[in-house]
């Protein structure tokens, strides 16, 4: 077992190298970097952006990010769906996110995620969170809140999944403590 102040440090670690994943980003809307770790390895990355092969969101890959964009700068009439404002229609997002990009990099290289922890710039969306789950990761460390309006009975699920990570363990899906200096 790593005593806490330990556990700490390295979160800021891997956190670092999810903001360092998060560059590689393409996308019109928000910019996540996430890294999965095995054991204090870093196992698998992904950051968001659109499937590979696909054009980028800045090329015009996504047309839900587009609109969205469209929506935030105030060019509302230049969207094409008006579902898609940011935070809905995310299921008509043709990006993978990061936290789902890292999950399958390593499926597709044969990789275990099997108790591995989830270090991620935003939190993960609810979408993101079941799939975590699913994949038996047992931690979630996230840098900053996913800021997305959920009904009360959903809001419960998501924290539902979020105390399931380990058991229940309140350090299992947690926000990155600030550096403090003293």
């Amino acid at each position: 077992m790593v005593d806490r102040a330990k556990q700490v440090d390295r979160d800021h670690f891997y956190m670092g190298l999810s903001r360092a994943v998060r560059e590689g980003a393409d996308c019109l809307g928000s910019h996540v970097g996430a890294v999965l770790v095995v054991g204090n390895r870093a196992i698998s990355t992904g950051f968001n952006g659109t499937p590979e092969g696909f054009p980028n969101c800045s090329d015009g890959g996504c047309v839900r990010c587009r609109d969205s964009a469209c929506y935030r700068d105030g060019l509302t009439h230049e969207a094409i769906d008006p579902e898609h404002v940011p935070g809905r229609g995310l299921d008509r997002c043709i990006c993978v996110h990061a936290e789902q990009n890292a999950i399958i990099t390593a499926a597709r290289f044969g990789i275990r995620v099997d108790g591995a922890t989830l270090y991620t710039t935003l939190s993960p969306c609810f979408g993101c969170l079941k799939e975590a789950v699913q994949a038996g990761i047992v931690r979630v460390v996230y840098d900053d809140e996913y800021q997305t309006p959920m009904s009360e009975p959903v809001r419960r699920q998501y924290d539902a999944l979020a105390r399931h990570l380990a058991g229940g363990d309140p350090t299992a899906f947690e926000r990155l403590a600030p550096v403090t200096s003293g």
